[in-house]
């Protein structure tokens, strides 16, 4: 019979041989986390709807048309998580964590949830790894966030990413900026596309991400941001790309770079491949100064980014990086011959397993032979066999998996010996 059940569209099964190399990824990115002295947040799958459209604002796609919202019994709305930093800077200003010793720097790992078109690297369940830094004004916060997922990169071995540098100024100069667009993008209503057109009513500047060829085409003559930067905006600018240069991280500056997210401020950058075909983002963030506020707080200055990790993965696995390698882990494998032996090689088994060896025994009867095969097809680097005449004898003969060499060993001295061989 044909099995009807399969993964919702645009989720996926991460299965155990992907799992294994996902953690791997993971521990390494947690390792550069802690060295910059980002800890770990845990938070909500869900949060209150408001929450999401007062931080990322209700004229985004996101609010509007992209999040899974329901209302719980109490007729109350709730909303899956359609990104971090909202929820991460909610915990620490509920939790009065932004009232301690600052700056605080936090890092989370994630499923986020967006009801859009699933395509590559993109799902509508997918999963983020998010750094935020609170109550730092200056511009050397900015450049060691983006100086700590270079550093990041580095360390996975991801090759040939483009950092893109933009600054998109603060509530002070960006109204006349906004105001300039306005202007350009009026004379050419006609042609703009029709979520544009709503867009230059509530947010102009999204229009300059939009993804529409002619939308495209338009903006690519539109005012730039940068020329309309005030003094203090520009002086920011200048010495985060400074401090950048001083640590030999290289740079693009990319003035078509905004946010889909109303609370960004200043910096805001982006590390893209094209190892994907098109170019793709696969890291992005920025400056956002007063979303505590917004959502209840008291002001204080904050930045962040996050890490798409399904977009990571593939690219990874495009460059064909070493980390993507599934090693198979079993350490050795201890059969039996009939059920006399069940017991001892199940109590070494935990003594083996407890002195941190991964250790498989035989779970269902099979016959030596069937035994020694599986032995072989979960990649242990040893197996044996213990029966009535090892039992006997005290000793067992372990195998090498990957030479075909045999050694005895004596059961009384079974796991010091073992736990020795695997040590060389």
């Amino acid at each position: 019979m044909k099995y009807k059940f399969k993964a919702p569209r645009g989720t996926q099964d991460i299965l155990p041989n992907k799992s294994e190399v996902l953690q791997k990824i993971e521990r390494k990115i947690f390792e550069v986390a802690k060295c910059f002295g980002f800890l770990e947040l845990r938070v909500p799958t869900f949060e209150h709807t408001e929450l999401f459209m007062r931080s990322v604002g209700d004229s985004t796609d996101i609010v509007q048309k992209e999040m899974f919202t329901f209302e719980d019994r109490g007729g109350r709305s709730l909303s899956l998580r359609p990104e971090g930093t909202a929820g991460a800077v909610r915990a620490v200003v509920e939790s009065g964590l932004i009232n301690e010793a600052l700056p605080l720097k936090v890092c989370y790992l994630l499923s986020c949830f967006r009801n859009e078109r699933p395509q590559a690297g993109r799902l509508k369940e997918f999963h983020q790894f998010g750094f935020e830094l609170f109550g730092a004004s200056s511009p050397v916060a900015d450049a060691e966030i983006i100086s700590l997922i270079n550093h990041l990169f580095e360390e996975l071995g991801v090759l040939n990413l483009k950092l893109e540098l933009n600054s998109i100024g603060c509530s002070n100069c960006r109204g006349e900026y906004i105001n300039a667009l306005v202007d350009y993008y009026s004379k050419y209503k006609n042609d703009l596309c029709e979520t544009c057109l709503e867009r230059l009513e509530k947010n102009p500047m999204r229009i300059i991400d939009c993804k529409n060829t002619n939308c495209k085409e338009i903006s690519k003559n539109a005012p730039k941001i940068l020329d309309y930067l005030c003094d203090e905006c520009l002086d920011h600018f200048e010495a985060v790309k400074g401090f950048l240069t001083e640590q030999g991280v290289k740079f693009e500056i990319n003035p078509y770079i905004v946010r889909g997210l109303d609370y960004y401020t200043r910096t805001v950058f982006e590390f893209t491949s094209t190892d994907l075909g098109a170019q793709s983002t696969v890291c992005g963030g920025g400056r956002y100064d007063g979303l505590t506020q917004i959502i209840g707080g008291k002001a204080v200055p904050a930045l962040g980014c996050g890490i798409g990790i399904e977009r990571l993965v593939l690219i990874m696995e495009a460059q064909k990086n070493s980390m993507m390698n599934f090693e198979k882990q079993c350490d050795i494998y201890i059969g039996n011959i009939g059920n006399s032996s069940v017991g001892l090689c199940n109590l070494l088994a935990l003594k083996l397993r407890k002195a941190g060896l991964c250790v498989y025994t035989d779970l269902i009867g099979r016959s030596v032979k069937a035994q020694m095969k599986y032995a072989d097809k979960i990649g242990a680097k040893y197996a044996c066999i213990i029966g009535d005449l090892e039992i006997e004898q005290g000793k067992v003969l372990v195998k090498n998996m990957k030479d075909g060499d045999n050694f005895e060993v004596l059961i009384e001295n079974f796991v010091d010996k073992v736990t020795l061989q695997l040590e060389v």
